[in-house]
């Protein structure tokens, strides 16, 4: 009930229990995705705190953007769906219906996508560090920057909602605006999906430039081997195996160490000649010559 024409004061408390109950009510006739905080933070991941902070940097929105912080906080988005260039919600307002909020957002200028498509290249390792925000803070910078970036500017947001209030923006537009924050916290990849782009394209650059590069090298050690197979041809010389395995450094290492490994057996037996003496047949030892064609018994009984 009004006193003196100013509308009853409503509790945080009082406000959360309508809104769950109007949310129980729609779930049994339609599939909602409310946004549901974890705590008291709107956004924890750099997705969503970087779409509120881009909103809140400029000057159309700072004003306002922020009367729809407590909506989201006791829980008002009753739903909100993402789509390309577009966002839907319900917010439960002051009246027993929800209000229908369509916010359009413009694609993403296609020389923008592409510099910074260009720019990631050899910077990002995968799909989940891009997701997660783990990567470097250059790329960040770039992502955010003012009509240049990731995000959109005022210009390309275009919103209307179904309630009375006669401001620009009123305060379950952005009640709405700050669940969009809430729900990249819960999948990064529909900011892209709003902005009518692939997220694969930044991370394919860099693999593309990757293989690029390998296969570079590749070729290069390629040319390398050739070039050594080819020596017979360019000056007429009979490489042995040997030599034509040389080409390979590993198989090069192996034998160098084999054949030292020998040499130093040879040495520790000529300084030890008890040893070689140890080494050496029985037949030598004895300095007895066993005739050729010798019987086995008499060769041994000659031993």
């Amino acid at each position: 009930m009004a006193w003196w024409g100013f509308p009853r004061y409503v509790s945080k408390a009082e406000k959360q229990a309508r809104a769950a109950n109007k949310l129980e009510r729609l779930k049994k006739k339609r599939d909602v995705k409310p946004v549901i905080l974890q705590g008291s933070a709107i956004a924890r991941s750099w997705w969503g705190k970087s779409w509120n902070k881009n909103l809140e940097a400029y000057a159309d929105y700072s004003n306002r953007i922020g009367r729809g912080r407590s909506y989201v906080r006791h829980g008002a988005v009753l739903d909100l769906q993402i789509e390309p260039g577009k966002i839907t919600a319900l917010v439960q307002g002051s009246r027993s219906k929800p209000y229908e909020i369509v916010i359009q957002i413009g694609k993403l200028n296609r020389k923008i996508w592409q510099h910074i498509a260009t720019s990631c290249s050899g910077m990002l390792e995968s799909v989940s560090e891009l997701v997660s925000g783990k990567f470097p803070k250059e790329l960040g910078e770039l992502f955010l920057q003012r009509g240049a970036g990731l995000f959109p500017s005022p210009k390309e947001i275009d919103f209307t909602c179904s309630c009375p209030d006669w401001a620009s923006m009123c305060k379950h537009v952005a009640a709405a605006l700050y669940g969009v924050g809430a729900r990249l916290d819960e999948d990064a990849t529909l900011l892209f999906t709003l902005r009518g782009v692939d997220m694969a394209d930044l991370v394919g650059k860099t693999v593309s430039s990757k293989a690029d590069n390998l296969l570079e090298m590749a070729s290069k050690k390629s040319s390398r081997v050739i070039q050594d197979a080819d020596l017979s041809a360019l000056f007429g010389i009979d490489l042995s195996a040997g030599e034509k395995q040389a080409a390979i450094p590993g198989e090069y290492k192996r034998k160098k160490q084999a054949v030292r490994k020998k040499s130093v057996k040879a040495n520790k037996l000529r300084s030890n000649p008890e040893k070689m003496k140890a080494k050496s047949p029985k037949s030598v030892r004895s300095g007895t010559a066993v005739k050729p064609g010798t019987p086995a018994k008499k060769r041994r009984k000659q031993i």
